[in-house]
């Protein structure tokens, strides 16, 4: 099967479908598609072999969580599509060509992986410096926002996609822009492959040229740990050059240098190790607060809720069985009294 038939076949199609109906098959729009589902992905095999499919628009709102972002939604019949383009040829193509510690949106590398593999990177590091060191911490401003159609075309070209798919590629970027030639929308599945790509070339600037051992990345939020100071910064004047000269990104303010002893901040947690040499992880205080709220809140709904409750409470609790808050955990969320018999 060719990279096209893997992404219009009507088996890949339906195979879609089944994907991103998951958690969703009470919806309005999801139920339509199905009332008439050969139909429909008929449709779509039809129109993306014509090369006729367009994306149909956006559906633009916003989230507050953890800061208020503007997300934009897909129709359905296009979500469909952009399950079997990541599933049929970006998932397959990227997997083998991404570093390692390149996370986020790739299949057993979430948050916990990346946690992991910063505490696997602080215990080397002890091992051969003991506590003196220091953490790169950077961050890309406005990530999704700023990224470049054309640099982006311009790194997809290079890839050996089939021409039909390069072009079905091309028409998903240019479906949407914050500014002119500029941006990505956070709400589509194609966006977060696009944007695990666009920073390779930060990667391999990292890990072959600077030869940095200790680097991990979640998405535009990336860790580089390392004895020499002075050469974290020389890596952070590389770094700056090639997101600024080459992929016209900025980095966060937020970005710098410290000592490990202070702790290194990552996904919601600090890492810091032990004098032993132990690493542990302390959720931030802001998010502790915000914990402590959510939980409030949640015992404060109706037993109608108890469901949902349940699931929210399981989630928080499993959240910070990853991390060292044993205190924290056993106060909000402490054993149902025992039953006398």
């Amino acid at each position: 099967m060719s990279e096209f038939d893997s992404i219009s076949s009507y088996e890949s199609l339906y195979k879609a479908h089944r994907a991103a109906r998951l958690g969703k098959r009470d919806k309005s729009d999801v139920i339509k598609f199905e009332m008439r589902l050969s139909e429909n992905l008929y449709k779509l095999k039809d129109a993306l072999e014509s090369e006729t499919y367009v994306v149909s628009g956006y559906h633009n709102f916003l989230v507050f969580d953890p800061k208020t972002r503007e997300i934009q939604a897909l129709r359905y019949h296009d979500r469909v599509v952009q399950h079997a383009v990541c599933d049929g040829v970006l998932s397959p193509y990227f997997e083998r060509r991404l570093i390692y510690d390149n996370a986020a949106c790739r299949k057993g590398k979430g948050t916990h992986f990346a946690m992991d593999r910063l505490n696997g990177f602080l215990c080397a590091h002890y091992a051969k410096h003991g506590l003196r060191g220091y953490a790169l911490k950077c961050d890309i401003s406005k990530y999704f926002d700023n990224i470049d159609h054309t640099v982006l075309k311009l790194m997809l070209s290079k890839c050996g996609f089939e021409p039909k798919v390069e072009r079905l590629l091309f028409n998903i970027i240019d479906s949407y822009e914050k500014t002119a030639d500029k941006g990505l929308p956070i709400g589509n599945q194609t966006s977060q492959y696009f944007a695990l790509f666009y920073l390779d070339s930060v990667d391999r600037l990292i890990k072959e040229r600077l030869q940095i051992k200790h680097y991990t990345r979640y998405m535009d939020d990336f860790i580089l740990i390392h004895h020499d100071k002075k050469y974290l910064q020389a890596c952070l004047a590389e770094i700056k050059n090639m997101c600024e000269g080459t992929l016209g990104l900025n980095l966060n303010p937020k970005t710098q240098i410290f000592p490990l002893v202070k702790g290194v901040p990552y996904l919601g947690f600090r890492f810091h190790l032990s004098e032993s040499g132990k690493p542990l992880r302390i959720l931030e205080r802001k998010k502790k607060i915000k914990l402590r709220r959510m939980v409030k809140c949640l015992l404060l709904l109706p037993p109608e809720n108890n469901e949902y409750v349940a699931i929210r409470l399981c989630s928080a609790r499993a959240h910070l069985a990853h991390g060292n808050e044993y205190k924290l955990s056993a106060a909000l969320f402490p054993p149902p009294p025992m039953q006398r018999a």
